[in-house]
């Protein structure tokens, strides 16, 4: 597994990789669900590249891009037990060097949920992504379901721009109890981590109204914050129920939709959904 940090070394070592290639955008500290995007390009692609970057410009002022966790040799491990035959960690200077003063914006996308309620994110998400299809040159590059905007959003992207690039969007790994595997799972106490569940079973009960009949989506709203409401460590930010593509909230799901939400569990802001319809 090659191991570069320049982009003058990564173009070079990229020139030797039998296509087609396969690539997984990482910020590190490595668990399952990022193993198991990299397991989807090794079955689909001739070779598979992944990047590290701890992306600054996605982090808003008050947010935690300081104490975001970083194990860089357990994730070089990680990616090389897998099969990923390249990994490119840049520095920031080298993503973002002095002067630096171009961004990469989709609009209608990212002002609802995630975007209403972190201004700028999608800017810096877009930005970056942008620079590591351009840097990796991929012809498929694989997202978890479980950040569902930023995946929407990156398709919206790639169609606007003709990156020459199929976007797969991966199933959400979970533990045992239900809960979204995550770096920020890490912050969380014991308590907290067993309150944590209730992103899960909101959204399952959610479901289970959906599979059973109901329809109306402010029902499925209400069924998600009464029982994140009634977890006591738990404080929802907000809940969705959108169409899956556009992320237009609905007054009925007719096809294909997207049951997100956040909330924070202690200090902690965790995102899930469920794809329904």
């Amino acid at each position: 597994m090659k191991i570069l940090t320049t982009l003058l070394e990564l173009r070079s070592a990229r020139r030797t990789l039998p296509g087609p290639v396969g690539f997984v955008p990482t910020m590190g500290y490595l668990h399952a669900g990022h193993i198991s995007l990299v397991q989807a390009a090794r079955a689909e692609c001739a070779s598979v590249a992944a990047s590290i970057f701890v992306n600054p410009t996605q982090f808003g002022p008050n947010e935690d891009l300081a104490r975001y966790p970083r194990d860089l040799p357990r994730d070089l491990a990680l990616l090389e037990a897998a099969g990923v035959d390249l990994v490119w960690t840049p520095k920031v200077e080298g993503m973002y060097p002095s002067g630096f003063q171009t961004w990469v914006e989709v609009e209608g996308l990212t002002r609802p949920l995630e975007g209403g309620t972190r201004p700028g994110h999608f800017r810096g998400v877009t930005t970056v992504v942008a620079k590591l299809f351009n840097a990796v040159g991929p012809d498929k590059a694989y997202f978890g379901q479980k950040d569902a905007q930023q995946a929407a959003v990156v398709r919206r992207m790639t169609k606007d721009l003709d990156f020459p690039i199929e976007i797969v969007v991966c199933p959400t790994l979970r533990e045992a109890d239900g809960l979204a595997m995550s770096s920020r799972n890490t912050f969380l106490n014991p308590e907290e981590r067993q309150a944590a569940t209730v992103l899960f079973l909101a959204l399952s009960a959610a479901k289970s109204a959906y599979d059973s009949g109901e329809h109306a989506a402010e029902k499925l709203r209400a069924l998600v914050r009464e029982a994140v409401n009634a977890e006591p460590l738990a404080r929802l930010q907000y809940v969705s129920c959108a169409d899956y593509d556009t992320l237009e909230e609905l007054e009925a799901v007719r096809g294909k939709s997207l049951l997100s939400m956040a909330a924070y569990v202690g200090k902690t802001r965790l995102i899930d959904n469920f794809v329904i319809g």
